[in-house]
């Protein structure tokens, strides 16, 4: 990642702008309370998480300040509408804070706007009515700038509360067979920036694994980032206080 305005900040502000992600399909259940227990340690902003993980959760961070996030229409969006309002709807009364949901990528490409406005509108109803917030992933890699701008003013209007860049599982075939991905890149970020409005948050996820690279999107107005290299970066944190100068790319 790039660099132009330079951002400071301490390890304690670091560890709230987190996520801890904890959303591996082959996470077991010990693995999950381990990474419970590291985001506990770090107070981190939440614990990202699959929703049958939730009563662990609550068991580890009651008490902690540490968030507790679950995902619905994990990871590729293509569920009913119906069917993530009771996702949405069961995490929340489970004791999920937040919410993060997949857009159905399908009918975004597809350009059936009614249909991507109402499913967000109606979710984020059923998540605010029960005193949670929701974020809305994009899946970038999967869509062109268009796409992202119509999807940040659909999700500006609604008032959502985040808006996210990807699910660190949306890999793209390549012209060589083999499949990757991208997640958060700085153009999407500035780009998401620009068309989300003042009162919806960004949340970065997919590729943020560094220190330098959190204190850069965090330059940008980031102000939730998806990591599950949350060890490394606090580490790395805590250890150089007050935390080192990063630079937005420059626009040149």
């Amino acid at each position: 990642m790039a660099s132009s305005i330079p951002i400071a900040m301490t390890s304690p502000q670091i560890a709230k702008l987190i996520d801890h992600s904890l959303l591996h399909p082959t996470m077991t259940d010990e693995e999950i309370l381990a990474g419970l227990e590291v985001a506990k340690k770090y107070k981190v902003a939440a614990a990202c998480i699959k929703p049958y993980s939730i009563s662990m959760a609550k068991n580890i961070l009651d008490g902690s300040g540490v968030l507790i996030c679950a995902v619905i229409g994990f990871p590729h969006g293509n569920s009913t509408t119906t069917i993530k309002v009771l996702e949405a709807e069961d995490a929340v009364k489970a004791g999920a804070h937040e919410i993060d949901m997949v857009a159905n990528v399908g009918k975004v490409l597809g350009g059936d706007w009614e249909y991507v406005t109402d499913e967000i509108r109606i979710i984020n109803e059923a998540v605010v009515k029960n005193g949670a917030a929701l974020k809305v992933i994009f899946e970038n890699d999967y869509l062109e700038d268009e796409h992202i701008i119509r999807l940040c003013k659909i999700c500006a209007d609604i008032s959502v509360a985040f808006v996210k860049t990807s699910t660190g599982y949306g890999f793209v075939k390549q012209p060589n067979g083999f499949y990757s991905y991208k997640g958060a890149t700085l153009p999407h970020l500035k780009l998401m920036k620009a068309n989300v409005g003042p009162m919806v948050q960004i949340k970065a996820a997919g590729g943020v694994r560094t220190l330098s690279e959190v204190l850069t999107v965090a330059s940008l107005g980031v102000t939730r980032i998806g990591a599950s290299a949350t060890v490394a970066i606090m580490e790395e944190a805590i250890n150089r206080a007050p935390c080192p100068m990063a630079r937005l790319p420059s626009s040149r």
